[in-house]
Formats: C-alpha cells, sequence, structure tokens
C-alpha cells in the first residue's frame, strides 16, 4: 500500500496502482482543486490502461458531498474502473465562514468509517476479488 497526496501523484503512479483510494473534501460543491489538477494531469495518460482495477472514494463535506461523489464517480467511469464499496461522505456540517476556516475534527465513528471501507479495499485485493 502507497500514500500519495494528489499533488504528489502523477501517471505512472497511477498505472503501477492495483487499486485507488480517492480521497477529497468537496470545497464549493465539487472535489478539491488539488484533485481535480490530479485527475487533469494523469485522465488521458491512463485511459484505457486500467480497465477493472478497484476504487473507494472518501470525501469531506460541509453539507453535502454529493457532487464531489459524483465527479470522481463520473472520471472512475471513463477509466473503467470497478467501484469496491459505496463511497463515503462525512458530513462536519460547518455553514458559516468561522466553522468553514475553523480546523475539522472527524469523530471516531466517521474515521472507523473510513478505515472499513480502505480495509475492505486492501482485503478485496489480497483475496483477488478486485
Amino acid at each position: 500500500m502507497r500514500l500519495l497526496h494528489a499533488a504528489e501523484a502523477g501517471p505512472d503512479d497511477v498505472l503501477a496502482a492495483d487499486a485507488y483510494l480517492f480521497a477529497t473534501p468537496e470545497n464549493l460543491a465539487a472535489m478539491s482543486g488539488v484533485m481535480k489538477d490530479f485527475f487533469d494531469r494523469c485522465y488521458y495518460a491512463a485511459l484505457d490502461r486500467v480497465n477493472g482495477r478497484a476504487y473507494v472514494t472518501l470525501i469531506c463535506a460541509g453539507s453535502d458531498g454529493s457532487n464531489a461523489m459524483r465527479q470522481i464517480d463520473r472520471i472512475a467511469t471513463g477509466w473503467r474502473l470497478k467501484q469496491a464499496a459505496p463511497g463515503v461522505i462525512v458530513c462536519t456540517h460547518a455553514q458559516t465562514p468561522e466553522r468553514i476556516l475553523a480546523p475539522k475534527t472527524i469523530g471516531e465513528a466517521d474515521l472507523a468509517r473510513c478505515a472499513e471501507v480502505g480495509a475492505g479495499l486492501v482485503a478485496g485485493l489480497a483475496l483477488g476479488v478486485f
């Protein structure tokens, strides 16, 4: 398993991976700019070269998260990836300027849900399910 931030990852990393866990905040009803930049840099280099690989998505949002999830799912469809588990949206309910700008603390239950999705992806790879 290898952890890379979107700004550090490139097409060679995408091609070398057996599966993907995409995690991003939702900013202004979209995936983060850094995540968008990652997909912009990697999309065509990986097109038709990662078909069938598994992926899962984790989104942290202030109110909704569904549009960021939808964006990543559409890109994954183009790459012909296989969704290994439903994506997880963690909602911080940050709706005021003060709460939006404040550091966020993710609760134990949400952290456990995210860990479970990641562990399921790893286990599926180890068992040859994906």
